[in-house]
């Protein structure tokens, strides 16, 4: 078979980028098309105000791939730095270590609910719920009902709008998976990170690298690196039509630019896929994914005088009495996120769906919403913040409801008649995944275009970057290619 002339990539997220940096190098022709106008990495960008940067969701680089910690190695090198992880859940009034100290929760939790804990949990393990279909049941599973109701159901709720009960059990395996209220307590007790079956458990990773400033500068480089390497990044891309004929992949663009490739390979969400890809669809695969669901969120940063009452990285709010979901320390992620030591710059994350209320506040309204529930929370004297910015991210986090794997499927059998095509990243995959999942996807598309054929179903990469397969499909073989600039704004 013929080698691919050219490349296209619908999206500059992780995934994107990774896929066309690894195609760039190995001398293909690359062509990575962007929605946003100024910014690549997707929802792994970092923004910037007045020399403040911010992370969009806080993003650790930590992955169990030596494939994917290479790949971040390689484009940043020392300007990864290694950080701390201190995170912690604001409940009742009080803060609670996370991952758990059991002396600590003990104390904050008195002897009684303690008690009530350790019963629950004693009962969950005596008689579990058979088939745990949904969030509540998976949680109670692990940690018992009483600690499911302190410690998850408040948060989870107010992170997608939705009830427990409504939540497919998927991910709650996928985002807690190999902790238990035993093994994390036994973390506490003796040991700083834990195994499952020989392996480390993410959730109480206690270090992590991160770019000096923001995970954007991982993917900034890495597009810089791309167009050296001869490849194109149009920023500000508008996709209306998506076509396969005359054995080419034509994309026609709001502007009326076309542009033809022999692969396609694509992060967009999978709702919005489907509505420009001009092919025989079956109805059923139609229909499943417009009934994909997205949670949205916004970040409002303040910016402000330090006075040093926190370190966390991030504070999880177990508060009902407050909007706020999150709340990001950029400074703790990394001291050059803040132009000045003397600054703290705080990111209050909320959880919302386009258009609603909350989505639609002002700026001003927002900023103001975000210093009182700061105040309430006791983390800052609102009178020392100076400035405020407001982020919106739509479609941040594809939803698990109850019917959606049975969507997946009807798409992934839909989206088989295509021919040179492949689906990457999170949106792309309608997956909940951490960046070194929708790397690890974007890897084993480019193997497969790099040896003209499916060696890899990226379907089979699960949650933690790793590939399930029979046998081995050979190892890289990434050549260098050609260094000629070429980056443009449509």
């Amino acid at each position: 078979m013929q080698s691919p002339k050219h490349i296209g990539i619908i999206g500059a997220g992780p995934a994107g980028l990774t896929a066309a940096y690894i195609l760039a190098k190995a001398g293909l022709q690359v062509t990575v098309l962007e929605k946003d106008k100024k910014y690549v990495g997707g929802i792994s960008r970092t923004e910037s105000y007045k020399g403040f940067y911010f992370d969009i969701g806080g993003h650790r680089f930590f992955s169990k791939s030596k494939e994917v910690e290479d790949f971040w190695t390689e484009i940043l090198g020392d300007d990864l730095i290694q950080r701390p992880r201190k995170s912690r859940i604001f409940y009742g009034r009080k803060f609670y270590s996370y991952p758990l100290k059991a002396f600590e929760a003990l104390f904050n939790l008195g002897i009684i609910n303690s008690g009530l804990c350790m019963i629950s949990y004693a009962k969950a393990k005596l008689f579990p719920i058979k088939q745990p279909n949904n969030f509540e049941d998976w949680v109670t599973n692990q940690f018992g009902n009483k600690l499911y109701s302190i410690f998850f159901k408040t948060y989870t709720e107010k992170v997608w709008g939705m009830d427990c009960k409504d939540i497919s059990a998927d991910w709650a395996a996928q985002r807690i998976k190999g902790l238990s209220l035993g093994k994390a307590i036994y973390n506490a007790l003796f040991s700083k990170n834990i195994s499952n079956n020989g392996e480390v458990i993410k959730t109480l990773i206690d270090t992590f690298r991160y770019p000096k400033f923001g995970p954007g500068m991982m993917w900034e480089r890495c597009a810089d690196k791309i167009s050296a390497l001869g490849g194109f990044i149009y920023m500000g891309s508008n996709i209306i039509t998506v076509h396969y004929m005359e054995n080419k992949w034509k994309i026609k663009e709001a502007n009326g630019l076309e542009l033809e490739f022999d692969y396609l390979i694509s992060t967009m969400p999978i709702r919005e896929l489907f509505n420009v890809v001009k092919m025989p669809f079956s109805p059923k695969s139609i229909a499943a994914a417009g009934q994909l669901k997205y949670r949205d969120f916004l970040t409002v940063v303040l910016m402000l005088e330090d006075e040093n009452k926190f370190d966390d990285n991030w504070i999880y709010i177990h508060d009902a009495s407050v909007k706020v979901g999150r709340v990001q320390n950029f400074k703790s992620w990394s001291p050059y996120m803040v132009p000045d030591a003397n600054y703290a710059c705080y990111g209050l994350e909320y959880f919302c769906f386009e258009g609603d209320g909350l989505w639609t506040m002002s700026n001003e309204d927002l900023i103001a919403l975000a210093k009182k529930e700061m105040g309430y929370l006791g983390l800052i004297n609102a009178e020392k913040v100076f400035d405020g910015y407001v982020v919106r991210q739509p479609k941040a986090y594809p939803v698990y409801d109850e019917n959606y794997q049975q969507h997946i499927d009807d798409i992934k059998e839909g989206l088989s008649i295509l021919p040179n095509f492949y689906v990457s990243g999170r949106n792309g995959m309608h997956k909940y995944n951490n960046q070194d999942h929708s790397m690890m996807t974007a890897m084993l598309a480019a193997k497969n275009i790099l040896a003209n054929q499916n060696l890899f179903d990226l379907w089979n990469v699960n949650e933690d970057a790793e590939y399930h397969e029979n046998g081995n499909a050979g190892e890289n073989s990434f050549e260098a290619g050609r260094a000629i600039p070429k980056k443009v704004t449509v």
